[in-house]
């Protein structure tokens, strides 16, 4: 089946749930079994069904089911957030003398875990630069490769058949941060690597209402992550499953929307005299263009600038009087979100070269035309200021 066939029927079991279309929203802490067979059964099972409520319920594993089937994966293990997803991959296959290879654009909070939790358990990290060759940076005792593509806020796109082969051959388990592509736009399992992390929160749910993160595995790295979850207490509130799923459901016509109007709004900016630099994966001046066009099959809503000089004033009054574009962190729901950032101080192993201030935008669902009218009047601001 294609992916949205996937979409739409995946998780579903009506005729076990009295015909209703959607799964049911299953609240459970403890589970009765009728006898002692049954009981010793679940024990000798630990990771099929419902034996706990901490385990998971039939509403997670519905979602579970559904997120495997779209990423393509063997299974999908549902935690609290996409923070948690990546922290119990990492703490599923790293312990003390192991070395990990992570990515220098990843994920902010991903990189301070490194530096605090997996250095404290003496888990050495070598961070490093999203187009390199990771050949020479492998050593016998690394144990994970950690991709995102395109990285967090500048959106460089990695070759990550390359990276998964070179991490599988040395023995290690490749992992990739897929939110930006929600699994529709990427599959990873297509590309050789070997877990594959989502924070549902953004384009699976879709509304900005849960908190909620996705592993999805292969065969061979399932137990080993259920096992690291269920130690952990990570488990996922059922009500956060079933909205998760209902988001699942419209996630094709919806990125589809935030796709066209980020292009749009990323073309337009390309020719707006405030603008240095448009950072868009889809745009063939962004670092990786060309593998993004072998390996993905489209965008979303996400895309960077870098400013010409502007004073920092400027940039607050710009962004103090925006009326669609709202500040907040996160992404992937309906509305369209504007952020300040600095690449300088998140990276190590690459530097940062433009001199300009840096501004994330995230487009929703509104109509580009009055997108485009809120940015332009933020233009105007900001040259007042200059």
């Amino acid at each position: 089946m294609k992916k949205d066939t996937r979409l739409t029927h995946a998780g579903l079991d009506p005729h076990n749930n009295h015909g209703v279309v959607n799964p049911p929203v299953y609240h459970a802490s403890t589970i009765l079994y009728p006898t002692v067979e049954a009981l010793e059964q679940a024990e000798r099972t630990p990771f099929e069904g419902t034996r706990y409520g901490r385990r998971g319920t039939p509403t997670t594993f519905a979602l579970e089911e559904a997120v495997a089937a779209l990423e393509g994966g063997y299974r999908s293990i549902a935690v609290p957030s996409g923070l948690s997803a990546i922290t119990t991959a990492l703490m599923a296959f790293l312990k003390s003398g192991d070395h990990l290879l992570m990515v220098d654009t990843t994920y902010q909070p991903t990189r301070a875990f490194c530096n605090t939790v997996l250095a404290g358990f003496g888990v050495e990290t070598t961070y490093y630069d999203p187009m390199a060759d990771i050949g020479p940076l492998l050593r016998p005792n690394t144990k994970v490769v950690f991709l995102e593509s395109p990285g967090s806020q500048t959106f460089e796109v990695q070759d990550v058949p390359a990276a998964a082969k070179a991490a599988r051959a040395a023995g290690a388990v490749s992992m990739i941060d897929n939110t930006w592509s929600a699994g529709l736009y990427f599959s990873p399992f297509e590309h050789g690597v070997d877990i594959s992390i989502q924070a549902a929160t953004k384009y699976i749910v879709g509304h900005s209402d849960v908190m909620l993160g996705t592993i999805t595995t292969t065969k061979d790295t399932f137990v080993r992550t259920k096992r690291a979850a269920s130690l952990l207490g990570t488990s996922a509130a059922p009500d956060d499953c079933y909205l998760a799923l209902r988001g699942l459901r419209t996630l094709s016509v919806r990125l589809a929307r935030h796709q066209e109007s980020a292009l749009a709004i990323a073309r337009w900016l390309e020719n707006r005299p405030e603008v240095a630099h448009v950072l868009h994966p889809a745009l063939p001046n962004c670092p990786g263009h060309e593998i993004w066009k072998r390996d993905f099959t489209g965008s979303n809503g996400l895309l960077s600038v870098v400013l010409e000089d502007y004073a920092k004033e400027a940039v607050t009054a710009m962004l103090d009087g925006m009326r669609l574009f709202s500040m907040g962190y996160s992404w992937g729901g309906y509305e369209s979100l504007i952020i300040p950032f600095t690449p300088h101080t998140a990276r190590t192993a690459t530097k940062w070269l433009p001199s300009g201030p840096c501004l994330r935008l995230h487009c929703g669902l509104e109509d580009v035309s009055d997108l485009m009218e809120d940015l332009e009047k933020g233009f105007e601001r900001l040259n007042a200021g200059r």
